[in-house]
């Protein structure tokens, strides 16, 4: 297992010189450059690219009975990452432990997994045409959490970032749910598609402000606190795009 510094995974105070922090930079960046999700980031990445050529030559395909079963499949494995992460961390010696775990080794791993069948959210609005679901916000999310998961797994599968995911873990049980009951009723919405956006909002808010106590009291890296207030501040923008910019127009 490597240590933060190879990995790139210390602060300023922990990682000392400035030549060794921008070697721990480099080797970060390096690790990720060459994970096994590399070459499907990528092939994803293509697809959002080239998806306006399928779609100028293909018509919109419905797949209700496949995303009924999908977010079923989804929402249980969130469920599993969920307990795991919870059974792990209530083994560990405290909540910013900065330890490999065995017993958070297997939900690491089927983190990852959950994190890489997920993008097929992406492809299924493509063969369904659904063009302005596939936003900057969607596309980003979805790319960076396939290499997050899997630079965690293969790195640093510790207690201390265990508490993120399980958030975010119970939030996707919670979204999956929700997106599998759309697709088995399609006429019947919802009312709490708005409360979902709002829920994702105080997921990153908590990661962010868990990263910055980390960052601050226990020599966390940046990237965790950066990468949380840069999510938070993409979704407050989309909350405030499609909820109360709105009100105006339909209160008249």
């Amino acid at each position: 297992m490597a240590s933060e510094a190879d990995v790139g995974l210390g602060n300023e105070s922990s990682i000392g010189a400035g030549s060794v922090q921008l070697k721990g930079y480099m080797n970060f960046i390096n690790k990720v450059l060459h994970l096994p999700s590399m070459p499907i980031f990528c092939v994803y990445i293509i697809l959002v690219v080239f998806r306006s050529k399928w779609q100028q030559n293909t018509k919109p395909l419905t797949l209700r009975p496949v995303l009924v079963v999908y977010n079923l499949v989804c929402c249980l494995l969130s469920s599993v990452t969920l307990l795991g992460f919870m059974y792990g961390l209530l083994h560990s010696p405290h909540i910013y432990d900065k330890s490999p775990s065995h017993l958070l080794a297997p939900f690491y791993f089927t983190y990852w997994i959950t994190k890489t069948i997920e993008l097929l959210d992406t492809v299924f609005m493509i063969l369904r045409h659904k063009q302005r679901q596939i936003s900057f916000l969607h596309v980003y999310h979805h790319s960076s959490m396939l290499l997050l998961s899997d630079f965690a797994y293969r790195y640093v599968p510790w207690p201390a970032i265990a508490p993120i995911l399980a958030i975010n873990s119970f939030v996707h049980v919670v979204l999956y749910f929700y997106y599998g009951m759309t697709a088995w009723h399609p006429n019947i919405s919802l009312e709490w598609k708005k409360n979902l956006t709002q829920l994702q909002i105080l997921q990153f808010f908590i990661d962010f402000v868990f990263a910055g106590v980390g960052y601050v009291y226990h020599g966390f890296c940046i990237y965790g606190f950066l990468y949380g207030l840069g999510m938070t501040s993409l979704f407050m923008n989309f909350y405030h795009k499609a909820y109360i910019h709105k009100r105006p127009a339909k209160s008249e």
